[in-house]
């Protein structure tokens, strides 16, 4: 197992406030995400899931606590900074695919390239070779997204959110709004760039997502409650799939 540390938070706390309440939503959490892995959030509605993916991709400010990325602190970064980092390191996919209607799937990838680099060629070429890894051929390179179906845009969000070559990918519910087909396409995608050694952290709160990870982890309350490592995802396995269930059964899923 790679134990190489691309992310690490120290006494994480976010707070919000409302009407004079303050809402405690993580409190002192420590985490490393490690190099390739496939790390999975788990938790009821309102653990604190989705803020906690958004304070450690730095699209959030913690109220408290450290977030390191190699040597880069980025807790105390300003907004601006906070997006060359963002820009430099993370990609991001969500339930939501956020394509723009009026370009084509070729020009929403390049797009998000030309943020990175000028190189209008090179990134075209990448786009291609990424959008064929994931089933999509020449024939949708020109279409608009109103002309794809649903896995088809979750797809060529997947392709934009690496095209930078992030070091990790944070996925929010990456299949929510899917079907159960489209769904299995997806997780196939994250998975395949998984192996590829893309490091993904991924929130979901369905067994047959968290079922991809090699790292589930099971927050309540703000708090991690407890983990557990698993080998790699390779199709259909009984006794990980046990494991698996016992765990989310012992966390009261």
């Amino acid at each position: 197992m790679n134990m190489e540390t691309v992310l690490k938070a120290t006494d994480l706390c976010k707070s919000f406030s409302n009407e004079s309440v303050q809402q405690h939503v993580l409190k002192n959490l420590n985490l490393e995400i490690r190099k390739g892995d496939f790390t999975v959030i788990m938790g009821d509605s309102g653990a604190g899931k989705s803020t906690l993916l958004y304070s450690l991709s730095g699209m959030d400010r913690p109220s408290l606590g450290s977030i390191l990325y190699g040597n880069e602190e980025i807790s105390g970064y300003n907004n601006d900074k906070l997006a060359l980092f963002r820009r430099k390191h993370c990609g991001f996919v969500f339930q939501q695919n956020y394509l723009n209607d009026t370009m084509s799937v070729m020009d929403n990838i390049i797009v998000s390239g030309l943020l990175k680099s000028k190189n209008r060629k090179e990134i075209a070429e990448r786009a291609r070779k990424l959008l064929m890894q994931v089933g999509l051929d020449e024939n949708c390179y020109g279409k608009f997204p109103n002309q794809l179906s649903g896995g088809e845009k979750q797809r060529v969000a997947l392709v934009r959110s690496v095209i930078n070559e992030p070091e990790i990918l944070f996925a929010d519910e990456p299949t929510g709004a899917l079907n159960s087909q489209n769904t299995e396409a997806v997780l196939d995608v994250l998975t395949d760039m998984n192996r590829r050694g893309q490091s993904i952290v991924m929130v979901t709160h369905t067994v047959a997502a968290a079922e991809r990870g090699n790292r589930i982890l099971y927050l309540r309350d703000g708090i991690i409650c407890d983990e557990i490592t698993l080998e790699p995802y390779g199709g259909e396995n009984k006794e990980r799939h046990r494991q698996l269930r016992n765990f989310l059964g012992n966390m009261g899923w």
